[in-house]
């Protein structure tokens, strides 16, 4: 029963629509309807600016750490990732934005700054490094999605841990298969370019 609260405060505090909110109060938006269509950090900056990105994306990555910190003090490391996964879960389909959601990478670094906060330093390194160099912040998520579970076989995680960063990291691509596409084609949008009306 625990374990089912967990997932439920977990995917509600997921759910909280930051992006939303930012794009309501900076310009009476739906932020959905701009840029790439996501709602989360990156959208913000490319259509909101910096200003609006900054509060955004620490707004994600502690709806991450508050839903890992619950559970690990409800029920312990089980929790925690349960309740962290679930957060993701809902930042990526949020009960509140007709499961429109973001992609779940700033959600997904809370998460990770709680429970592996060394891997969550180096793929935060390892993420602004790819982008700075080819300026696309997708392909820094991307990077950094196939580097968690590695990284945590590297340090000598078991395989039931290893196995959740497969998951965490699995969601990650999935949710940016779109990215993905665009990459291979050469039409994925760089750091700077301006968002449009969709």
């Amino acid at each position: 029963m625990k374990l089912f609260i967990l997932i439920i405060i977990g995917y509600l505090l997921g759910s909280i629509p930051s992006s939303f909110i930012a794009g309501k109060i900076a310009r009476n938006i739906d932020i959905r309807q701009y840029g790439s269509g996501n709602a989360g950090a990156t959208n913000v900056l490319r259509v909101l600016g910096l200003k609006a990105a900054i509060p955004v994306f620490l707004a994600d990555v502690l709806k991450g750490v508050l839903a890992t910190l619950i559970g690990r003090w409800m029920v312990g490391e089980t929790g925690a990732a349960l309740a962290g996964f679930a957060a993701i879960v809902g930042h990526n389909w949020p009960v509140f934005l007709n499961f429109r959601g973001g992609k779940g990478i700033a959600t997904s670094f809370g998460v990770l700054l709680v429970l592996f906060p060394l891997i969550s330093f180096i793929l935060f390194v390892a993420g602004v490094i790819v982008i700075a160099i080819t300026k696309y912040v997708s392909l820094g998520s991307i990077t950094a999605a196939v580097l968690f579970p590695i990284l945590l076989a590297i340090f000598g995680y078991g395989w039931k841990i290893v196995l959740f960063g497969v998951a965490v990291g699995g969601l990650a691509l999935y949710r940016h298969r779109s990215n993905i596409s665009r990459l291979l084609e050469g039409k994925e949008n760089k750091l700077g370019q301006k968002a449009r009306v969709r």
